[in-house]
Formats: C-alpha cells, structure tokens, sequence
C-alpha cells in the first residue's frame, strides 16, 4: 500500500509541475532565451538530486546510487534526442516561440510511453531472466552501430510510416495557425504542421527509449527507481535543449562517448549473473566516458561544413 502510495504522490507531484511550467511560466508562447534555459536547467537538476537525497534517506545508499546513475545514464543519451530536435524543428522551420510548447507536449507523452516500457520490462525480467540477455546483447550491438553510423545531418519524415499514414488520415493546413494543433476552416476539422512535428517528436523518442531503457533496466530492476530517473532526466530535456541547441555540434565526440557507454552496459548486463560489476565503480565509467568525450570534443574542435537549407516539407 505504500509503494503504490509513493507513486501516487510522486506522479501527482510531476502533474503540478508540469502545469505550473505550461499554464503559469510558459502561459503565453515566447522564445526561451539561454538565460532562461540555464536557470530551468539548473532547477531541474536541483531538483533531481534532491529527489535522489529523498532516495538515500527512504531506500538507502545503493537505491540512491542506483538512481543517480540511471539518472546520469539517461540524460547523457538524452542528448541524442536534442540533435534529432533541432534537426526536426529546422526541418519544418518552426518558430522560436512555439518550440517549447511542442517539446513540453512531446515529452509529457513521452512520460507515459516510457512508463508503459519499464513496467513491461521489468515484469518480463522478473518472470523471464533470460531476457537479461537478450536486453544486453542487444545494448552492446546498439552501441557499436552507432558508432559506426554516420550522421549525414538530414532528416526523412517521408519515409516514416507513421508520418505517411497520419499525413494521409487528416487534413493538414499548410501553415501554423497561431501555434494551434488543430484548427476548424469552413467548419471543418484541421491540424497544423505543428500537430505533424509533435508526432515526430513523439515517434522518435520512442526510438530512442529502445536504447535507453534497456541500459537503465541493467542498473536497476526497481521500477520506481527506473521510472524516476527517467522521469527527471526527461524533465530537464527541453530546458537542455534551449541552453545547448546553439552549441551542440561542438559536442562531436559525445556521440562515440554514448556508443561506449551503452556497450559498456550491455556487457555488464550480459555478465551480470557471473561477475556484479560494484554500482560506484559504473558511476565512475559512465562519468569518466563522458567527461573523456566532452573533453576531446573541445580540445579537437570538428571543421564547419556548410549545410543546404532545410526543404519545405507540406503534408
């Protein structure tokens, strides 16, 4: 009865969050400016690691570490979700002051479908262990595909199914109507281009939870600790987003960074019932391979390339 108490309270406590966020500080559309961003981001880390002292004093010190690396794991491969949204929103163009409305709606639906995730994976873990195995062989091919990937900076709606099929279904306007998802012309039902970039948004981070929440997954089985540390992680994405879009290519080498650190969770889980790696020392990995990358991307700044201008794109 506690536990189911615990979620109540924390979900309610999310809900109020984000409605104070979106009716009060963000009631009417602007664009958030880096000064803006920054002191968001540094609430909703402040936030974050004040929950994780909540963690140590209700669950102890190895829940709490298990959530600060869950924690940090997320939010480092939540950068991956950040160059997708700049590329999608300079795709489709989307003004400066409605991009925040859009990620605010992309990731309270994004909440929801990783909730769905880590409760279905861990009720399979619990009845299936061999899907440990599975989940971490799975993790350390992701990783090495994505580094071997080469990002060509391009985006394809067209090719996404779900965004052929949805452009099909409903009628589109060929314009944003005053930052409106749907709107009525001549008593008919329309939605914007903004409604078709909210999909985006929604689709592709679905395909992100398929890396990230199996690597959480191999630190912790504790879906109240998984489920948080996601929540929070995804909590801060937009206020990151702002802060670092004007700067996020001169973070190349992150993304090699990323690759190791899912394969080096993949072999952990994939070792998991022979050798229990300590949590401490998997901090020490994932924020070494971070600071490592960063590092090296500052230290060896990547050559501009000059990029075509985005296509229109009208469904």
């Amino acid at each position: 009865m506690d536990t189911i108490l615990f979620w109540v309270i924390f979900n309610v406590f999310i809900l109020l969050l984000l409605g104070l966020d979106l009716f009060v500080f963000h009631r009417k559309e602007h664009e958030v400016k880096i000064k803006e961003a920054l002191l968001w981001s540094a609430f909703w880390i402040a936030l974050s690691l004040i929950f994780n002292a909540v963690i140590y004093y209700w669950k102890g010190p190895a829940p709490a570490l298990e959530f600060l690396t869950a924690y940090l794991i997320e939010k480092s491969l939540s950068v991956d979700n950040l160059f997708v949204f700049i590329l999608i929103f300079n795709f489709f163009k989307v003004p400066l002051q409605y991009q925040h409305k859009i990620l605010f709606w992309g990731i309270l639906g994004a909440l929801v479908l990783r909730g769905i995730f880590i409760l279905v994976g861990v009720a399979l873990i619990a009845k299936f262990h061999f899907i440990i195995y599975i989940l971490g062989a799975f993790l350390v091919y992701t990783g090495i595909k994505m580094a071997l990937t080469k990002d060509d900076g391009e985006l394809h709606p067209e090719q996404n199914p779900f965004i052929v099929w949805i452009s099909q279904k409903l009628r589109f306007t060929k314009t944003a109507v005053g930052g409106k998802f749907f709107t009525k012309v001549d008593g008919k039902l329309y939605a914007t281009p903004l409604f078709l970039v909210l999909i985006m948004v929604e689709s592709t981070d679905v395909v992100f939870a398929a890396d990230s929440i199996p690597a959480i997954l191999a630190i912790s089985k504790d879906p109240f600790i998984v489920y948080t540390s996601n929540v929070f992680a995804l909590l801060g994405l937009r206020a990151l987003y702002f802060a670092l879009a004007g700067i996020m290519q001169l973070f190349h080498y992150l993304h090699y960074g990323l690759s190791l650190i899912l394969v080096f969770i993949g072999a952990k889980l994939l070792v998991s019932d022979f050798f229990e790696l300590d949590m401490r020392y998997a901090l020490l990995v994932v924020g070494a391979i971070l600071t490592i990358s960063i590092v090296a991307s500052l230290m060896f700044p990547k050559k501009e390339a000059e990029l075509p201008p985005p296509p229109d794109f009208i469904p």
